[in-house]
């Protein structure tokens, strides 16, 4: 590699100067177009490549920021990431990826190693209540720029995006009640995702909206920590012994939906001839589905994207030394309607 030095004595300037230019810093706007110019095409010509550790040494910067996930495996991390990269691949941040397992333990001793490396801030994908808290105690230790996707946090110091839970549990059950169904089982998320307890509110706000009756018989709630393809599939199973009829379902994620339509099939029940059923995310896996999985749409790409669009403002605000005020947005989800939801069956 061709250091600052060789190219300044090649071209007759300074190392000072050279670098000056190079790095863009306040004091080039002094140096001539033409010696900046002929600075650059040397820079070219010999394969000069500024050393990003020199850099940081000089500006105190390491142009990383932590992508903290509570599982790496769940198809919802993985939408999000990609407009996480996205969004970050234009800008000079390079992605340090940290899946934490859900252990507190783990959580803490990978963000103290990441902080002592000067990582600029943290984007957390949430999945469970310990990323919320762990990372409110974060900021308050080491003062960093933290966003959090899927979890509003408006009242805290953390800056978040999340999807309107409450509206799209309101949309699910709209779309089931639109096809004439009225013995509705719904599935609870677990008590640990915050998420769970939001979805909820949309579906009683229905009910209270329309008289629709609930029946405590036919609510059955994910057992297993987290949500998963095995919960759904248990949780269905504990629905179908309980030998209350009904003709829908209400998942509380894609997961758990594709969880319930296995022990449906394994039950002799066709979906949805007997039985509709409706998710909540679209992962992608939803629409290669056996059924096609109707379900609340989370445009988690936007999520990524976004949650990315404020750490940018929040760390421009951290190195300027300006106050960093929370930012907290919130989008829209959407009802997409495929083969596994169907009018209520002729009684």
């Amino acid at each position: 590699m061709v250091t600052i030095r060789e190219l300044a004595k090649e071209i007759g300037l300074s190392p000072t100067t050279v670098s000056m230019v190079l790095n863009s810093a306040p004091l080039a706007k002094n140096i001539p177009e033409e010696t900046k110019k002929r600075i650059r095409t040397a820079a070219k010509r010999l394969g000069y490549s500024p050393n990003p550790f020199a850099r940081y040494l000089g500006t105190g910067r390491s142009a990383t920021v932590a992508i903290l996930l509570s599982d790496i495996t769940d198809p919802y991390c993985a939408a999000v990431l990609k407009g996480i990269d996205a969004s970050l691949y234009s800008s000079n941040y390079i992605p340090v990826l940290l899946d934490i397992e859900n252990s507190r333990a783990k959580f803490k001793r990978n963000v103290q190693k990441l902080v002592d490396r000067r990582i600029e801030g943290i984007i957390g994908v949430a999945n469970s209540i310990l990323l919320q808290t762990e990372l409110l105690t974060t900021i308050k230790k080491h003062k960093i720029p933290i966003v959090l996707i899927g979890r509003d946090m408006e009242g805290t110091e953390i800056s978040s995006v999340s999807i309107e839970n409450e509206e799209g549990a309101y949309l699910a059950m709209k779309h089931l009640y639109d096809l004439g169904h009225r013995a509705i089982a719904l599935m609870k998320g677990p008590k640990d995702i915050v998420d769970s307890a939001r979805r909820w509110d949309g579906i009683v706000r229905f009910a209270h909206d329309t008289g629709f009756t609930m029946d405590p018989r036919l609510t059955v709630q994910l057992k297993l920590p987290g949500t998963s393809y095995e919960a759904g599939f248990l949780a269905a199973r504990e629905l179908l012994e309980s030998k209350r009829p009904f003709t829908a379902l209400l998942a509380f994620d894609d997961l758990a939906a594709f969880g319930a339509v296995r022990a449906f099939t394994q039950a002799g029940k066709n979906v949805p001839v007997d039985c509709s059923v409706i998710g909540f995310d679209d992962v992608t896996t939803a629409t290669f589905y056996n059924p096609p999985l109707t379900t609340i749409r989370q445009p988690m790409e936007a999520l990524g994207a976004s949650a990315v669009e404020i750490f940018f403002e929040l760390a421009s605000a951290y190195f300027e030394k300006r106050g960093m005020t929370p930012v907290h947005r919130r989008i829209r989800p959407k009802l997409v309607v495929r083969d596994s939801t169907a009018p209520r069956p002729a009684q």
